[in-house]
């Protein structure tokens, strides 16, 4: 069913405490991982990706803490996050925008794919004509 006003608010309030919370951790993992570079450690390429996801949301987090700190300004946000869909940090999405991201990301590799998959064949026949 629909949920009251009270209800939204309040799962909004807890979808930025914890998209904060795990900011937070993040945060701390990565200047973990800046002190083992620091000293001469080399990061896994696991890590390395999520040290520079974790700098993006840092820098991303300076605009959007603007729509937060400023009074009735989160009612704006939905309209700039239309806008700018990359201004949230990553801890702050919700699974469904996950999930929607990753459609995206495997439509657009199956078509890479299937663009490849067509030069190959093209080139074969080219090949086999040259040949033949």
């Amino acid at each position: 069913g629909k949920k009251s006003l009270r209800q939204r608010a309040v799962d909004e309030l807890k979808h930025y405490y914890n998209g904060f919370h795990l900011l937070w951790i993040d945060t701390k993992v990565a200047a973990r991982m800046v002190w083992r570079l620091l000293h001469g450690q080399v990061l896994t390429r696991r890590e390395r990706r999520r040290l520079l996801r974790t700098c993006a949301d840092l820098f991303r987090l300076v605009p959007f803490l603007v729509f937060v700190i400023v009074p009735f300004m989160e009612f704006l946000l939905p309209v700039f996050l239309k806008l700018f869909p990359e201004m949230l940090p990553s801890t702050f999405e919700t699974e469904s925008k996950k999930e929607e991201k990753q459609k995206k990301k495997l439509n657009a590799k199956l078509e890479l794919a299937k663009f490849l998959r067509e030069t190959i064949a093209e080139m074969a026949k080219r090949n086999k004509a040259d040949t033949g």
